[in-house]
């Protein structure tokens, strides 16, 4: 009989640990950091046979924890490169959000279901590669409404 609560309670403990859990994207000290100086160089120029990033969601002002989606397109019958993604907070240093987004990266985007970030606006650059080696890269912007 104490097996069996015992197993109960370890159950409902890993049921509820994994519940509600945001990730953190951005942190506070990170939110912090002052933005770069100048503007930020988006290359679009010409014909581009390199892959696209396409910022799907969240729309205007949203509160956090937030969903964050973005789409992925090749071109030309390549593929894209998961290990190749690099996500940059654009500070000042920037701030390689990477890691935390890694588990989220599949070939055809990111799906980010609960990332977590105070309120504010942030600018982030998502840098792709395909298979053939051809760059893609967006830039948008955050706005995190406070709660």
């Amino acid at each position: 009989m104490k097996r069996h609560i015992l197993l109960g309670f370890i159950a409902a403990g890993l049921l509820f640990s994994g519940a509600s859990r945001a990730t953190p994207l951005i942190t506070e000290e990170e939110a912090k950091l002052p933005p770069p100086k100048g503007a930020i160089a988006a290359d679009r120029r010409g014909i581009m046979r390199g892959p696209k990033v396409e910022f799907v969601a969240p729309g205007d002002s949203v509160s956090s924890p937030m969903r964050l989606v973005l789409k992925f397109e090749s071109y030309g019958g390549a593929k894209i490169d998961p290990e190749s993604v690099k996500v940059i907070f654009l500070r000042t240093p920037n701030v390689d959000l990477t890691a935390r987004v890694k588990p989220f990266v599949q070939s055809d985007g990111i799906n980010m279901q609960d990332a977590e970030l105070p309120p504010g606006e942030y600018t982030v650059r998502v840098d792709i590669k395909d298979s053939d080696g051809r760059p893609g890269t967006t830039i948008f912007t955050l706005k995190v409404a406070p709660k």
